[in-house]
């Protein structure tokens, strides 16, 4: 009997079909060079972080940033010592961590102001700009408010607060808070009425003691000498009052005998008699 397991025949046969592989070690530099860039970038930007916040520190705590200075402009009802309490600045200040629209918000809680604008002028200076409202007349919505030129009821009047204005009435605080478009439309064109009454020549807004409103007519007004109602209705004040200015002074000569006068006509006036 043959034994095929020492057969050289067998193992010539298989021999041939055994493969060797060999693995190659990996290349990581192939695939690591096209990150170095990314790589020397993002240090490259960490660096400069760090340098630049370090400079910040140090900028920060350098006696030149210090506040030395502080600029404010003439103002009339504000004086300069309650604009820098209100904005909480004092000498010594670092002029790089002050927050300008938090000291310009702070500034802004004064009733008198209108805007305020900030800047910064290195080293040591800060420079304040504080416009201030205009009041022209007194709003009487049961408590006495001033109003501005631009129609806005801004300040609850105070002990020692001036009282030489025309006298607005017709309005309420529940309009105003209910219907603020509406009433604030309405306030701007008392402005507008107050506006064309300063630049009269015989009947000027000295010759008015009160403005009221009336939301479903318009304006009455008052004159100072007599109390005399003068009706005005809605629009068309230039010429109503252009009219009015030219019988003026016989309405003042005969206003103990007369009741009202109705402008609120096209072509003429109406004079009621007592």
């Amino acid at each position: 009997m043959r034994d095929y397991s020492k057969s050289t025949w067998q193992q010539k046969k298989i021999a041939p079909n055994k493969v060797k592989v060999q693995r190659q070690p990996i290349d990581w530099k192939k695939y690591l060079r096209p990150l170095r860039p990314i790589a020397f970038g993002s240090i490259a930007l960490l660096i400069a972080g760090g340098l630049g916040y370090a400079g910040y520190r140090a900028l920060g705590s350098a006696t030149f940033c210090r506040l030395k200075n502080i600029d404010v402009n003439n103002t009339k009802r504000i004086t300069r010592d309650e604009l820098l309490a209100l904005a909480s600045i004092t000498p010594g200040k670092d002029m790089l961590r002050m927050n300008l629209k938090s000291i310009g918000e702070q500034i802004s809680r004064n009733p008198w102001v209108e805007s305020v604008h900030i800047r910064r002028y290195y080293p040591d200076t800060l420079s304040l700009s504080v416009a201030e409202r205009e009041p022209v007349a007194v709003v009487s919505m049961g408590v006495m408010y001033y109003l501005d030129t631009k129609g806005t009821v801004f300040k609850v009047l105070n002990q020692g607060d001036k009282l030489d204005y025309p006298v607005v009435t017709g309005f309420t605080e529940e309009e105003l808070t209910g219907d603020p478009k509406g009433t604030g439309k309405a306030l701007k064109e008392t402005c507008d009425l107050l506006a064309i009454l300063q630049k009269k020549a015989e009947f000027i807004l000295a010759d008015i003691s009160e403005i009221h409103y009336d939301k479903g007519y318009g304006f009455t007004l008052f004159t100072a000498s007599g109390s005399l109602p003068v009706k005005m209705g809605a629009g068309d004040y230039a010429a109503k009052l252009e009219r009015f200015a030219r019988i003026y002074p016989d309405v003042i000569k005969n206003r103990g005998n007369l009741q009202y006068v109705d402008l609120d006509y096209n072509d003429k006036i109406v004079v009621k008699k007592s």
